[in-house]
């Protein structure tokens, strides 16, 4: 596979697949198959995406990147179930997607915590939530042990507004883990950052991803974030009509190194790849 994905990135060209077209029989962990969105509008109906397919392995860390309005949301949100596709099936592990639940956790860019709760009061909520028959020495010790996965087990009594930006969003991500989805899912969860911050949460995001491999989907507008944490990036056609345009495997073996992946000539073919995708081919149109 190593071979493949090698093989692939010297003609980044040669990336352009969809996974619902390959001849695997073998179920998907997670399938989009054929979902369209038209929602109603006075001018009459708005597609937003038309015919999305992607095919997802259990395990899998996935990249989704494109233009403001290309339904990139959209479509993260049928997964977390709270959106549902005009035609078409999103399906995890064989079933119908038909509502949110906790097999399927999402991380928000604003870091959706309660202000007047502490960190360990607010990942406890979640576990509490989902294991409510769990001994409360057991439930108590699953939210400190996330906080520690994340650096926090010196903060866990610090309410939201006693935190930085980039604690809250440890915050987020520890209880979002704490609860062990399936799939995670992450709206731009470091859009917010200064740099310094945005780079540490990755490589704390990659190790804890590294440790736990729950699959994860991830909405991101920075291409070297998507080249840095991303197995494939999923890269969106513009919108209306969206749909998916190319996915790019990333050969970089893991564990990742930022240096080490930053001298590969690959990584720069990759970059400008994309680039050219997204501001050449698909340059965003902002009239009308």
């Amino acid at each position: 596979m190593q071979n493949r994905n090698l093989r692939l990135a010297e003609n980044p060209r040669d990336t352009q697949r969809t996974s619902y077209a390959s001849g695997n029989s073998r179920q998907p962990f997670l399938e989009i198959r054929d979902v369209s969105k038209v929602y109603p509008t006075k001018k009459g109906p708005f597609t937003v995406l038309d015919g999305v397919n992607l095919n997802v392995e259990k395990g899998e860390f996935i990249c989704v990147i494109g233009h403001s309005g290309c339904g990139k949301s959209t479509l993260l949100n049928m997964v977390s179930g709270f959106n549902f596709p005009s035609s078409g099936q999103v399906l995890l592990e064989g079933q119908p997607i038909t509502k949110p639940g906790p097999d399927r956790m999402v991380v928000f860019q604003n870091y959706a915590l309660l202000p007047w709760r502490t960190a360990f009061e607010n990942i406890y909520l979640a576990v509490n939530a989902v294991y409510p028959e769990k001994p409360e020495q057991e439930k108590r010790a699953i939210v400190r042990e996330h906080l520690a996965m994340v650096g926090l087990g010196d903060a866990m009594e610090k309410k939201p507004m006693q935190m930085s930006g980039g604690m809250r969003q440890r915050v987020s991500i520890a209880r979002a883990l704490a609860i062990r989805p399936k799939v995670l899912i992450l709206d731009e969860p470091f859009g917010a950052l200064d740099a310094i911050t945005k780079e540490e949460l990755q490589e704390e995001l990659l190790k804890i991803w590294g440790d736990n491999r729950c699959t994860v989907l991830m909405i991101t507008h920075d291409i070297d974030e998507a080249l840095f944490l991303a197995d494939k990036l999923v890269m969106m056609t513009n919108g209306p009509h969206a749909k998916i345009g190319e996915v790019l495997e990333i050969p970089f073996s893991r564990p990742r190194d930022r240096a080490r992946i930053m001298e590969d000539p690959q990584y720069y073919k990759l970059r400008n790849y994309a680039l050219d995708f997204l501001f050449n081919r698909f340059a965003h149109d902002d009239v009308g």
